[in-house]
C-alpha cells in the first residue's frame, strides 16, 4: 500500500499555510481529512486531488 498518511502539520508545511488556517479548512469541510482519535489526518492523494480540482476552478473562471 502507497497510500502515504499525513498530519495536520504536514499538510500545512505542504501548502504553505498556517497550521491554523489547514486546521480550520479541514473542520469546515473544505480540505478533505479525517479525524483518527481527535488528530486530523489527509492522504496525500487526496490532497493533490484537491489541488487539481481547484486549479482547474481557477483555470475555467
Amino acid at each position: 500500500m502507497s497510500d502515504e498518511i499525513l498530519t495536520l502539520k504536514e499538510v500545512a508545511d505542504y501548502l504553505k499555510l498556517a497550521e491554523k488556517t489547514a486546521y480550520r479548512l479541514a473542520s469546515e469541510g473544505k480540505l478533505p481529512g479525517f479525524k483518527v482519535g481527535g488528530s486530523w489526518r489527509f492522504k496525500a492523494e487526496d490532497i493533490d486531488r484537491w489541488i487539481e480540482e481547484k486549479k482547474n476552478k481557477e483555470t475555467n473562471k
